[in-house]
């Protein structure tokens, strides 16, 4: 056990992106053993990380999805046993790929929530304001609440769809059920019958069980689909059948099975534009925007910084055992910000400026704000006349750096760069443009 907590401080650099995620996460090692995990797995799980250092990755050692990846070196996506890490009887939503360290050995990362219901109506809820603006959309995702009516949540990125259909959930009456989560952007074509609808054994390779699909999870519950804007045109026939008649086949079963789901879409894309140019079925748009509900930016709710602020915070202290707290020149720096970002940028700002402060107290100047460009979203040619990298801030320089120390170890490779990264290759198409990084054998 020594020998394996040695390992993970010293041989692996990757431990300190960690705690920048705020689902748990967990690193495992060609041996099938964990590395470390962050400490929201710790809190998350209720196990201290010493305890789980060392031990084996799953019991299920005729089945495991991790010695898989080590021979595929392909990221996936699903619902899995919770393997005794909780004693609910609910599966664990995983999020696995492959991770590089400093000296080029391979490992396994891992980001797990699990897929339990939210059955608390009285609960806090994990959405906070107190503005006009804020207010309006709470009534609204009340309204939302008490119909079964299919919702579609329109908002720029970062602005808390994901936490808005999960109020909607928490107040409606599937609340006792599940909420499901698929995240559109990372199922492909080959991915999105299997995860949506389960799977019998042997209907592929590597199937060597059968599986519940996410539709089937959501039965009597909700099942909220992130960024349907992204779901590729072959693959929404087949959503759309499943929700008008309730009826679904895992695939290479031939029993139809039902479920009874509640729908909720998030996008920041305009899916009435998408219609017209052709790249959206309108039956399916319809079908899935029957209530819709607009999230504003967090430009028009700044008021709400403030008590934003003192949630993160709250938040960043849990999970580092400590307090913190924020002087009034560094929150007014915030305030006057625009946040394109919205609330995910506040958010990442706070983590940064939470490890930069002294004594656990956030000053002005550690407040970095990284000043954002309008780029086209094509990946820089590499005809053009190698613009330098223009970075406006030591973040933008700091990312730009850490993108080309991957671009020069993946050779280029968009899919495992992504993967690395924990980002959608869509999003690394964006970085680059914003950071100007080109590179000519990217493919």
């Amino acid at each position: 056990m020594n020998s394996q907590a040695t390992m993970s401080k010293n041989a692996i650099t990757l431990e300190s992106l960690l705690e920048t995620h705020d689902l748990p996460f967990v690193i495992i090692d060609k041996k099938l053993t964990v590395v470390t995990v962050n400490r929201a797995w710790e809190i998350r799980f209720g196990i201290a990380r010493d305890q789980q250092i060392g031990e084996p990755c799953c019991s299920n050692s005729g089945n495991c999805r991790h010695s898989r990846l080590f021979e595929k070196l392909e990221p996936y996506v699903g619902l899995f046993p919770s393997d005794g890490l909780t004693d609910l009887p609910n599966q664990l939503r995983v999020r696995g790929y492959p991770l590089l360290d400093a000296n080029g050995a391979l490992y396994i990362g891992e980001s797990i929530s699990v897929a339990t219901p939210l059955k608390s109506t009285t609960a806090p809820s994990p959405m906070v304001g107190a503005s006009s603006t804020f207010l309006a959309l709470q009534a609204k995702l009340n309204q939302a609440a008490q119909t079964q009516a299919p919702v579609l949540l329109n908002g720029e990125t970062g602005t808390g769809k994901e936490l808005a259909s999960e109020f909607i959930h928490r107040h409606s009456k599937n609340a006792e059920n599940e909420f499901v989560v698929m995240d559109c952007t990372i199922l492909g074509e080959n991915l999105f019958e299997s995860e949506l609808f389960g799977h019998e054994k042997g209907a592929f390779t590597g199937a060597t069980s059968g599986k519940k699909g996410l539709f089937e999870m959501a039965d009597n519950g909700t099942l909220f689909l992130d960024e349907i804007g992204e779901l590729p045109l072959a693959q929404q026939p087949k959503l759309l059948r499943a929700l008008e008649s309730g009826q679904f086949r895992r695939v290479g079963g031939t029993s139809a099975l039902t479920a009874k789901v509640r729908v909720i879409c998030a996008t920041h894309r305009n899916l009435a534009n998408m219609v017209r140019d052709g790249q959206f079925r309108e039956d399916l748009f319809y079908r899935l925007s029957v209530f819709p509900v607009q999230i504003p930016p967090l430009r028009e709710r700044r008021e709400d910084i403030p008590s934003l602020c003192t949630a993160m915070l709250t938040q960043f202290g849990q999970m580092n055992d400590c307090t913190y707290t924020i002087s009034k020149q560094a929150l007014a720096k915030l305030l006057q910000h625009q946040w394109p970002g919205n609330i995910r940028e506040l958010k990442n700002c706070l983590h940064l400026a939470s490890s930069l402060c002294t004594d656990h107290r956030i000053e002005e100047h550690d407040i970095n704000i990284v000043q954002r460009q309008t780029v086209n979203e094509s990946i820089p040619s590499s005809s053009q006349q190698n613009p330098q990298p223009v970075h406006t801030n030591s973040l933008d320089q700091l990312e730009a750096n850490f993108i080309k120390e991957l671009l020069s170890r993946h050779n280029g490779n968009r899919k495992l760069i992504a993967a690395e990264m924990n980002i959608s290759e869509r999003t690394l198409y964006r970085k680059l443009n914003r950071l100007n990084l080109t590179n000519s054998d990217l493919h």
